[in-house]
Formats: structure tokens, C-alpha cells, sequence
């Protein structure tokens, strides 16, 4: 009895394939499940904005973020077709309204943000401190990844005796609130961006030691690594050519929850007196400026606490996507 027996190809809606193991690369299919979720690319979008606003935002309105003039001092936001640039004060006889602009006949001249008691563009400065704030805390993450890593890659490969005493270290110097450490050493140190970075990285590489020790003893007796140790692989050989490439995805998404921390950390030192000095320009320092006057001048302080949290939640949106993308537990 002869039988036909006709085969027929299915599209690949039909076939249902995992796409997390259809042939890609690990980094290639960590990017396709980032960005096949809409609030990972929200928060990348926004973050490269941010970006961008910070290279090129201190030059957009034409003044500098340093340039005083004193005439033209608490100037109130002034937007074509949006704000007028009226403010309103509370005098002894009830709200008065006042616009700068048309008492000094300033027909043509526009501050997005206003002006701060000194005349300075506050448009510029905020988004010349969003600068320095990232500067600060990247700087900051890559110190803490350089460190932090090589100490927790030894620690964890070592093991016995010396991962015990390495290990000690970390636990002494964790037990110590990192805010009191950053505080006392911004006592001492003279404030300045140098001192703030050399702050956060004595604090901050401990958790990416942590983390990369971890991964280390999770890896050092996996195939690869005996094979690579069996054909006279040398230690530094073995830890940075066949364990770090496999823990990479890890990392970054460490730095991208760190860099959050540290700007927040900059910002609360700034605001309290301890961060950058008097006529320097971090959103720290714009926020305790502004709050100073948020009474009598609320417009000083709106512009830098939506940048910041605008900053936070791009940041903490592309590190939890980061995380679900290349977490080996949840990717499935």
C-alpha cells in the first residue's frame, strides 16, 4: 500500500521559537528582550535626551551658566507663547504681580527658567550641573567597576584562607554607614569634584566585589574553566579571558544601578554643604540654592528636582531592563 506522505513548512509565528536560544549571541539576544519592552526603551530614550540636553543645553539660550548680571536678577520664567514672565509676590498689602521684563523694557529677551539671585540663566546651569552630577557619578562607577571587580575576581578565585581574609576587609569596611564615611571625608577633604569622586569610590566598590566574588565562585569550577586550567592556563589567563567575558552582562547592570545611587548621593551632599563650594553648579548644589528662596521664588527650584528625578527614573528604568535582559534566571 503506497502512502504519499507531503510535508509542509510552517511560518515561524507557527513554529514558536524561543528566540532566548535560537542561535544568538548572549549579548545579541540580551539587546532583542531589552528593547522588546516598551518601558526599556522609554527609559533609554529619555536617558539619551538627558544626555544630549547636557552637552548642549548650557548653550542653547545664549548665556552662560557663570555670566552674572545683577539687573537683571529673580527673573521669572519666560517662554513665547507659554509664560509671560509675570511673577507673583507677597507684599504687605496682599499678592502683587510683577514682570521684570517689561519694567527694564526687555521686549526680545527670554529666560526658559528665569534667573537666580545673581542674574544667572538658570536654564544653563541646570543642565551644566546635570553635567557634573553625571560626570561625577560615571567616574565614580567605573572607579568602584575597576576596583571592585579585580578584588572580588581574586577573593572569589583564591578561595581558602586568603577569600576568608579578603572577605574580613569587606565586612569591616560595610559595617561602617557609607554616609558617614562620605560625610567625615568631605569634612576633611577640601570640597571639590576630586574629593566627592574619591568619596563615593572608597565606598562604592565594595558591593561590585561582592557581586563579582559571587559570580566568580558560581563559575571557576564550570567545564570551560577546567578544560582552560587543565591545558596550563595561567590564573590571570583563566579570570579575564574565560570567567569575566561570562559575568560582563552582570556587571553593567551593576554600574547602572550604582550610577543612580551616586548622583543622589552627590546631590544630597551638595545640598547639605558638604559637596561642590558656593558658585560651583551641580544639581545638588542648584537644589539647596533654590530651596533657599522656593518661598519667595518657587520657579529656582522646580527646574532641578524635575531634571533630577526625570535622570532617576531613566536610570533605574534601564537598569531594572538590564537586568531582566541578561539575568540567565529570568531570561527564559
Amino acid at each position: 500500500m503506497n502512502t504519499d506522505f507531503q510535508f509542509r513548512v510552517q511560518g515561524e509565528e507557527a513554529l514558536n521559537i524561543d528566540h532566548s536560544f535560537s542561535g544568538d549571541s548572549f549579548f545579541r539576544a540580551g539587546i532583542k528582550r531589552f528593547f522588546a519592552r516598551k518601558s526599556n526603551v522609554f527609559g533609554l530614550v529619555l536617558l539619551c535626551l538627558l544626555l544630549v540636553m547636557s552637552l548642549i543645553g548650557p548653550h542653547l539660550t545664549g548665556y552662560g551658566y557663570a555670566e552674572q548680571n545683577l539687573e537683571r536678577a529673580n527673573m521669572a520664567p519666560r517662554i513665547p507663547g507659554i509664560l509671560s514672565g509675570e511673577e507673583s509676590l507677597q507684599g504687605t498689602n496682599g499678592e502683587i504681580l510683577v514682570n521684570r521684563y517689561e519694567d527694564l523694557n526687555l521686549q526680545d529677551v527670554y529666560y526658559p527658567f528665569g534667573t537666580d539671585s545673581l542674574g544667572r540663566d538658570l536654564f544653563s546651569r541646570c543642565f551644566q550641573g546635570l553635567r557634573v552630577s553625571v560626570l561625577i557619578a560615571l567616574a565614580a562607577a567605573l572607579i568602584d567597576l575597576v576596583i571592585g571587580v579585580n578584588y572580588g575576581m581574586i577573593s572569589g578565585y583564591l578561595g581558602g584562607k586568603a577569600d576568608l581574609f579578603m572577605q574580613q576587609i569587606v565586612d569591616i569596611a560595610g559595617s561602617i554607614p557609607s554616609l558617614v564615611i562620605v560625610t567625615l571625608l568631605m569634612l576633611v577633604l577640601k570640597p571639590g569634584v576630586g574629593a566627592i569622586i574619591f568619596a563615593l569610590m572608597l565606598t562604592g566598590w565594595m558591593e561590585m566585589s561582592i557581586i563579582a566574588r559571587t559570580q566568580v565562585l558560581r563559575l571557576k569550577d564550570q567545564e570551560f574553566v577546567q578544560a582552560a586550567r587543565t591545558l596550563g592556563a595561567g590564573k590571570a589567563f583563566i579570570l579575564f579571558r574565560e570567567i569575566l567575558p561570562n559575568i560582563t552582562g552582570t556587571l553593567i547592570t551593576q554600574i547602572m544601578v550604582s550610577i543612580p545611587s551616586a548622583i543622589f548621593l552627590e546631590t544630597f551632599l551638595s545640598f547639605v554643604g558638604l559637596g561642590l563650594p558656593l558658585g560651583s553648579c551641580s544639581l545638588g548644589r542648584l537644589i539647596s540654592e533654590g530651596f533657599e528662596n522656593c518661598l519667595l521664588h518657587p520657579y529656582k527650584l522646580f527646574p532641578c528636582i524635575v531634571i533630577l528625578v526625570l535622570l532617576m527614573v531613566a536610570c533605574n528604568l534601564v537598569a531594572d531592563g538590564l537586568r531582566e535582559a541578561f539575568d540567565t534566571r529570568t531570561a527564559r
